[in-house]
């Protein structure tokens, strides 16, 4: 009985895992070619932007966003799994065998949290190393855009003040948490808040006690433009500093976060965010575990009882409900409403006890 129950529990965990890899890179390549289209129509005016390029650009910015994604992976995959074994009997087959449902959950249950902390441990820092490197791909194709690459008001801002007077930085892009910039415009004011010039500039790197520009255009209000091919600017902002104001905890690796923690304490920085995010990434796999326990709560009906619909539907309705519950808990913790461990666990045991006590009731019940 024991062998059989080690090769079953081998068995369930291989599908189960198939079920999700593959719902996992059919959503990959279904957002790589969102996001390549997309890519395409805002690259069509640059000749220089090749269709290999942008497949590079768009391959290397889906990945993160598809982190986001992971648990509802999960939770179809789950679903399909054992949907797939209750319509081919496999599950009356187990059950007649004396083996429970809790038995044939368990290896899904180790398997989603082997997958989570492959997903903290290796995916994340893979993801954000591609994220980084999307970035610097999209600099240099619509870097030489007309303008220099300059958008409109939007992007990435910071404020600093020196002796020279204020200087007010907007960056279209940001590459190395904030350290090289792209898609510049500064408005530079005197000591008096009087305005003195506008720099546009193609890049922009943090290097020490100044920022260096390459391929600048300033405009004054007494002269004609003036170009330069680099151009050096005053500042006391340190990569600490910086990193607070352009940089996000998505786009920091999960073994970088604890120093970014430190440094933005250190600075006197909110560091909110990167605790909410460093909390969400520890709890990740008993995430991806609760949503297991939810799928198997609404994917265990036999076909010939009918309402297979309706918990199909429902199981995906509380899918919603706990990435709902999970976003405004992220914004109450943002807002230092909530601490980030209740914020990043409190989704976890919702999921969790949801799928404990509906399966307890159906079970045991």
């Amino acid at each position: 009985m024991s062998m059989m129950t080690n090769t079953l529990g081998r068995y369930f965990a291989g599908r189960f895992v198939v079920s999700a890899v593959g719902v996992f890179a059919s959503i990959f390549v279904l957002l790589v070619l969102v996001d390549y289209i997309e890519m395409v129509r805002k690259t069509s005016g640059l000749v220089s932007a090749s269709a290999i390029t942008v497949a590079e650009t768009s391959l290397f910015r889906v990945p993160q966003l598809l982190e986001k994604m992971m648990p509802f992976c999960i939770l179809i995959g789950a679903m399909t799994c054992y949907l797939a074994l209750s319509r081919r009997l496999e599950l009356v087959v187990a059950r007649a065998a004396g083996v429970s449902a809790w038995q044939f959950i368990a290896p899904a249950l180790a398997s989603a949290l082997v997958l989570g902390i492959l997903a903290t441990t290796a995916y994340n820092p893979i993801s954000a190393n591609l994220r980084e490197l999307s970035k610097r791909m999209e600099a240099e194709l619509f870097g030489s855009a007309p303008g220099g690459g300059i958008q409109d008001a939007s992007g990435f801002w910071i404020n600093q003040v020196n002796s020279d007077g204020q200087a007010i930085i907007n960056a279209a892009r940001s590459e190395q948490q904030g350290v090289r910039l792209t898609g510049l415009t500064v408005f530079r004011f005197d000591t008096d808040y009087q305005f003195k010039e506008r720099i546009e500039a193609r890049e922009a790197t943090l290097e020490e006690g100044h920022w260096l520009f390459k391929n600048a255009r300033r405009y004054s209000l007494d002269g004609p433009p003036v170009d330069q091919d680099s151009f050096s600017l005053t500042t006391s902002l340190t990569p600490a500093q910086v990193r607070n104001s352009f940089s996000t905890p998505e786009t920091v690796s999960f073994w970088q976060l604890p120093s970014y923690i430190r440094s933005s304490e250190s600075s006197g920085f909110a560091t909110a965010g990167y605790r909410l995010q460093y909390h969400k990434l520890i709890a990740q796999p008993f995430l991806l575990a609760a949503m297991v326990m939810l799928a198997a709560a609404v994917s265990l009906r036999f076909f010939r009882f009918g309402g297979v619909q309706k918990m199909v539907l429902s199981g995906v309705g509380a899918g919603f409900l706990l990435y709902v519950l999970s976003k405004v808990t992220e914004d109450l913790s943002k807002a230092e409403l909530m601490h980030p461990i209740a914020s990043a666990w409190l989704p976890v045991c919702v999921g969790g006890l949801t799928g404990f006590l509906a399966l307890l009731y159906q079970e045991d019940g």
